[in-house]
Order: structure tokens, then C-alpha cells, then sequence
């Protein structure tokens, strides 16, 4: 994932590493690992002699933590909390200064803007989408989904060639440089120079996907009945009748709890909302293992192949899973994709796909990082795998 890869301008870059005297750490590698609490990633990182600076956003997290780089003969240990900031430089073989800034991904807090809210109108689609309507620099309109387990804008090659004035050639398109987009309008809300990366992922039918860091420290209210989405700057209100669970944050991926109960025993774990999938649940095959998860003794469903990210391929299993609770709330036989590996993201985390979430209005609170349930009219619909 490179969403914490950025860069700044040269001038503020010179301006700001100039006013302080910088810690100093030495490299003859450009290589460099990155442990960001806890975290580590042997290839986190590569240095760029050539630029002025370069950023690196720390993993979100509210709490006060510890992000460590090393280099082939070198570290440096930063201390970061919200809002924070840090610049050091990397000395790569004795002659070329490598500036480097590390940021909270949580920004400073800001004062509550008084202004209206923000509505985006969105369609519930037959494969579970949360479509809406993107239109780039007042004339491409594409759709896209939202993804709570997505960073930023992301559109298909398809899209981008087909429906986009992104490629300066179109007859040998070069998807790693794209023109720069100066406006994507989504509902109400129109974002100035937005990042749009390529991507060979996306719910069925649609063009790209918007994650849910494009929400950081707002409101974001999800209502099946009115088919908007509502973005506030204040917190939550009306909120009679929604179970309140806390958003815990893996690798900047917001997640919550829930349960399974099969023959009287539960087995507790964390998971990912991947509100782009048509599925109801998938698990993780290193948590199925620790936890024993009793997968062959459940009713098979069928077997499957699935891919990471990378396009790798792994067996996989349906079980109908006896009983699953979430914010109080029980299914029955739920539809359960039993992975035959591990997170590719390397964290032990399981998934809820948008054939269980759609069920609840949801409300974000991305700035007190909490979310709001309520059941819906969806309640009751069959699961897509028990049709």
C-alpha cells in the first residue's frame, strides 16, 4: 500500500528542514525498513537522493506510538501522535542529504465549520455496491463505489482510457502518469487536485472506487432508506435506536468486532469493512486456524478460488456458519468464505463484505472513531450465496 507515500514542494521543503537543526542518520543502501508501531516493512521505503523531501505518513492511530527506519547501518526512533511532525535526514554514502518528514495521518484538530452538510446520493446495486456519480474536471463522469476498506480515488485501466482525458496517449497509455486531474465532484462536495491511481480492482460494473480517509475527522452518515450519504464536520446526532461500537485501526484499515456461535462456542475476532464486496464474510485463514475455527464441520457451501491484490490465487472455503452476531444483532446460516491463507496484509483480520453491512445504516464517526448500526428494512433479505 502506498497510501502514506507523498510529496512536498521543494519550496516549503527548503524553508521548513532550513529552520531546524535535523537529526542526522547514515545510509549506503537506498533501501529502508520502516517498523511503525509495531509494523514492520522490510521495503517500506526507498530514498530519493534527487528529491528535496519526502513524506511519510505514519499508520492512523489516536494513540501515541513509536515509528523506527532502518537503514543497511543505521536508525532513528520517532515519536508521533496526532497532528504531529517530524524532519530528519538521511545521509546516503557521505554525500547526498535525503530529507525526510514523518506526519500523523490524523491532521491537527480543526475547528467545527458551521456550514451545511455535504450529501452524496448513492444506488444500492444488485452486487451490493454503493455506487455514485464522479464527474472529473466538470465533463468525465465515471462510477464509483465506496470502500471502507479502500484508501482515496482509485479508477479501473478501462475507465481511464475509455472514459477519461487522464492519458496524454491513449494509443500507448502509460497508467503510471496520468494527467493531473484539477476537480472530481461527487454529490455536493467538489475536491480540488484530487489523487487518482490506477487500479485492476473494483466491485463488478463499476469504474473506480472512493475510500474512506477522504472522510478522516468528519461524519459520514450511510442511510439505505434516503439512499444518501451525509457529511458533517460535527458529531453524530439522532442517533435513537443505533448500537454505538468502537473502530479499532490496523495498518490505517478501520475495523470492528463480532462473534460467531457454532454448537455453543464463540469464537470472538476483528474485522475489516469491505463494503465494495457482494459477499457477507470472509476470514482470515491464519485467525480460522488459531482460533479452530471448526470450518469442516460445517455445512460446504462450495469451494472456491480467490485473489489478493497481487492476483495470487488461493483455495478457498464456503460454510454456512451456524450464528453470527454483530452490534447485537444474530444472523443465521451466514455464508462464510473460509480463506486458504493468511491476510496478504499481514495483520490477522477477517472481513464483513456489503451482503451483511448493507443490512444497518451506518454512521462514521471518523473523528471519535466510532460507528453507529442500525438495523434496515434489509434486515431480512436472504444472504446472495443461500438465494
Amino acid at each position: 500500500m502506498k497510501y502514506f507515500l507523498l510529496s512536498i514542494s521543494t519550496l516549503i521543503g527548503a524553508t521548513a528542514f532550513a529552520q531546524t537543526k535535523l537529526s542526522v542518520i547514515r545510509a549506503t543502501s537506498k533501501s529502508v525498513a520502516i517498523n511503525d508501531g509495531g509494523y514492520l516493512d522490510k521495503e517500506a521505503w526507498t530514498l530519493s537522493p534527487g528529491a528535496r523531501s519526502d513524506v511519510y505518513t505514519a499508520e492512523r492511530t489516536r494513540q501515541t506510538k513509536w515509528v523506527t527506519f532502518y537503514t543497511n547501518i543505521d536508525s532513528i526512533r520517532i515519536k508521533v501522535k496526532p497532528g504531529s511532525k517530524t524532519d530528519f535526514v538521511i545521509l546516503l554514502n557521505g554525500k547526498d542529504s535525503c530529507f525526510t518528514r514523518v506526519i500523523s495521518a490524523i491532521p491537527e484538530r480543526e475547528q467545527v465549520s458551521l456550514t451545511k452538510a455535504d450529501t452524496i446520493p448513492f444506488t444500492l446495486m444488485a452486487n451490493n455496491a454503493i455506487a455514485v456519480k464522479g464527474i472529473i474536471d466538470g465533463k468525465d463522469t465515471i462510477n464509483l463505489h465506496f470502500d471502507a476498506s479502500s484508501f482515496d480515488f482509485h479508477l479501473t485501466k478501462d475507465a481511464i482510457l475509455n472514459k477519461t482525458h487522464l492519458l496524454a496517449d491513449k494509443t500507448t497509455p502509460n497508467y503510471n502518469r496520468l494527467n493531473k486531474a484539477v476537480t472530481l465532484t461527487t454529490g455536493t462536495i467538489t475536491r480540488n487536485n484530487p489523487p487518482l491511481l490506477a487500479t485492476g480492482l473494483t466491485a463488478h460494473g463499476m469504474d473506480g472506487r472512493l475510500g474512506w480517509n477522504l472522510f478522516e475527522g468528519k461524519t459520514l452518515n450511510l442511510n439505505y432508506d434516503t439512499g444518501l450519504m451525509i457529511i458533517s464536520a460535527r458529531p453524530p446526532k439522532n442517533v435513537k435506536g443505533y448500537t454505538k461500537v468502537k473502530m479499532g485501526f490496523a495498518r490505517s484499515y478501520p475495523y470492528i468486532s463480532g462473534e460467531f456461535v457454532i454448537n455453543g462456542k464463540k469464537y470472538k475476532g476483528n474485522f475489516l469493512m469491505d463494503t465494495g464486496s457482494d459477499q457477507a464474510v470472509f476470514l482470515d485463514g491464519g485467525w480460522a486456524k488459531r482460533t479452530g475455527f471448526p470450518t469442516d464441520s460445517l455445512k460446504l457451501i462450495r469451494t472456491t478460488s480467490v485473489s489478493d491484490p497481487r492476483g495470487v490465487k488461493y483455495e478457498s472455503k464456503m460454510v454456512s456458519a451456524h450464528s453470527f452476531v454483530l452490534a447485537g444483532s444474530t444472523f443465521a446460516n451466514v455464508p462464510t468464505l473460509v480463506m486458504g491463507t493468511k491476510n496478504p496484509l499481514d495483520i490477522e483480520m477477517n472481513y464483513l463484505g456489503n451482503d451483511l453491512l448493507k443490512r444497518f445504516h451506518l454512521i462514521f464517526d471518523f473523528k471519535n472513531d466510532y460507528l453507529y448500526l442500525k438495523p434496515n428494512r434489509l434486515m431480512e433479505e436472504r444472504f446472495k450465496e443461500n438465494s
